[in-house]
């Protein structure tokens, strides 16, 4: 049976976390196993599945409020031992630097493009997960 990869998405936007499901797919790419996704829309809920393990990747929304996905991404980079890579939703191109300010290790933009999303969410999967090609 092959492994699947456990995908957090963070939003408080139930249509973002929709929106990006939709856009990946059970499988982004085809070198990275399929994907389970678990989602939250809460900072306690997204650091209490974040600390129970488990999780390959997060796509984290920089538009939640009241906890952006910028300030969240460099807050579970300093506090969660082997943070899982991430991908940040940014609200406009420009926005890039405060993804690489948060050191998220992908950003996407908004509106999504469905591609971008799934070459995003599979470049952050091959940083976590071997080859399953």
């Amino acid at each position: 049976m092959q492994r699947t990869a456990t995908v957090l998405v963070y939003s408080d936007n139930v249509n973002t976390r929709e929106e990006v499901r939709m856009s990946a797919g059970r499988r982004p790419a085809s070198d990275v196993p399929p994907v389970e996704y678990v989602e939250c829309a809460t900072l306690p809920a997204l650091l209490t599945l974040l600390e129970e393990g488990g999780i390959d990747a997060c796509v984290l929304d920089g538009e939640t409020a009241p906890a952006g996905g910028m300030g969240v991404c460099r807050q579970i980079k300093d506090e969660i031992f082997d943070c899982p890579p991430v991908l940040l939703l940014i609200g406009r191109p420009q926005d890039a630097w405060l993804a690489t300010w948060s050191r998220a290790e992908a950003a996407v933009p908004h509106p999504l493009d469905p591609a971008e999303v799934a070459h995003g969410l599979a470049e952050v999967l091959r940083r976590r997960l071997p080859a399953t090609v």
